[in-house]
């Protein structure tokens, strides 16, 4: 189970990297073909795009040194409710694919929280 929990936490991390990336440094280039990026703010992307950023980190870092691990349960307990304003910004926009995606991040980020907080915690 450890090795399955890393795996799919380096996967998040790398997902959820380029996302962070992209609201924060790439949004104006991305964000014209997309009609869901104008249901926030330019602002309240890169508030986003950076918690992202964050959360990347602390999805790895915290077990990789086994120093406050529990850092890695809240990252992806945050990400995993983040999916959820997504899955209602893609459904107010009528964009299935982003919706399915977020939805599946979303179950993939609470089962990385409850794996490192029941069936696998790094002690």
């Amino acid at each position: 189970m450890n090795i399955l929990l890393w795996v799919l936490q380096g996967l998040a991390a790398l997902l959820y990297a380029s996302s962070g990336v992209m609201k924060v440094f790439l949004f104006d280039k991305v964000s014209q073909d997309v009609p869901s990026f104008g249901a926030m703010p330019r602002k309240s992307w890169m508030t986003l795009g950076i918690l992202e950023l964050a959360c990347t980190v602390a999805l790895i870092v915290p077990d990789a040194l086994r120093w406050q691990p529990q850092l890695t349960i809240f990252a992806a307990a945050l990400l995993a409710v983040e999916s959820l304003i997504f899955i209602w910004v893609h459904i107010k926009y009528h964009e299935v694919s982003p919706t399915i995606l977020s939805g599946v991040l979303g179950l993939l980020l609470a089962f990385i929280a409850y794996g490192r907080l029941a069936l696998s915690p790094i002690a």
